[in-house]
């Protein structure tokens, strides 16, 4: 038996780069940042954070709602499987390329946050005080 899954959560690099290949078939790639806090040694010598950098990539649904929704900044949970390609530069030297295919994303940032920045709101309310038959709704497809 073997297992190859990884779990990350992580601050997006960059916005996600999206290629359409035909009609729904959607692939994009970003980088995601996790960072290692630093800390002091019994002896007093100071261990700095220590930040290391994820390329993602989503295929399909994912990535459209990578393109909407995901923005840099924002803060994801993901689950994927790590995979390794390697290709030949243009000097011939063999290049190796470690990149996450994601198989489950979720976004952790704000809604307000991630559509520009601004204060999170409670749902609207009816005039009895009680949540509007909207508020649960979300423009969110997930």
């Amino acid at each position: 038996m073997s297992i190859n899954k990884v779990i990350l959560v992580g601050n997006v690099g960059r916005d996600p780069e999206v290629r359409y290949y035909s009609p729904g078939n959607a692939v994009a790639t970003f980088p995601l940042a996790t960072t290692d806090k630093g800390y002091t040694l019994p002896n007093g010598t100071q261990v700095p954070e220590r930040t290391e950098w994820h390329n993602l990539v989503l295929r399909g649904r994912l990535a459209e709602i990578a393109e909407k929704y995901v923005h840099k900044g924002d803060k994801l949970y993901v689950e994927g499987k790590i995979r390794t390609r390697s290709y030949d530069d243009q000097g011939g030297v063999k290049r190796y390329v470690t990149e996450i295919f994601i198989d489950i994303m979720e976004m952790l940032s704000p809604k307000a946050a991630s559509v520009g920045g601004g204060t999170v709101s409670q749902p609207p309310s009816t005039p009895s005080g009680e949540p509007s038959a909207d508020a649960d709704r979300t423009d969110l497809p997930f």
